[in-house]
């Protein structure tokens, strides 16, 4: 009996339900900087056309990034596609050149453009998508305004990687 009781106390939700999340916001207005050290303030730096957005806020997330960054390298949208590591709190601000360093030693020196790292404002970020799944890329899709129009954060799946493609294409034609 005990040990029915202990499992229904315990008993958690495994698939969580679906929602558009974030889908129709604007992006937030975030400062960060490449890792070339430019700096870039996100949505307005990518305005004029569709974005998609790796953000991840756990280097565990770094494992389905480079799932998408695979994905989206072969099925080439016409769509500019930022990683963006989201780091909160204060010692990570004050930690953030050793952070960006190691995170040079990994990253081929002409990527570094297109990995845009937020300290400051990542409470922003984490505010407008969540942090459920953080394990995992918090993809955005933007449009050319910097509303987000797609969003997704239960990790890779070649499916789901096809229909970011074909809205980021829809909206790439707009």
């Amino acid at each position: 009996m005990i040990p029915l009781l202990l499992a229904s106390c315990s008993r958690r939700e495994v698939t969580p339900p679906e929602s558009n999340g974030p889908v129709g916001e604007r992006f937030p207005t975030v400062a960060g900087t490449g890792l070339d050290d430019r700096p870039w303030t996100l949505p307005g730096d990518l305005a004029g056309g569709p974005a998609i957005l790796l953000v991840g806020y756990i280097q565990r997330a770094q494992f389905d990034i480079d799932r998408w960054l695979i994905g989206l390298l072969q099925v080439e949208p016409p769509a500019r596609v930022i990683e963006i590591p989201t780091i909160e709190g204060w010692a990570p601000r004050l930690a953030s050149g050793y952070i960006d360093g190691g995170m040079r030693q990994g990253i081929p020196q002409e990527d570094w453009g297109s990995v845009v790292t937020v300290y400051r404002d990542a409470r922003l970020i984490t505010d407008r998508l969540g942090r459920e799944n953080e394990q995992n890329a918090q993809v955005v899709l933007l449009d050319a305004s910097g509303t987000i129009r797609w969003f997704h954060n239960r990790g890779f799946s070649a499916g789901v990687l096809l229909e970011l493609d074909a809205l980021a294409r829809s909206l790439a034609n707009e």
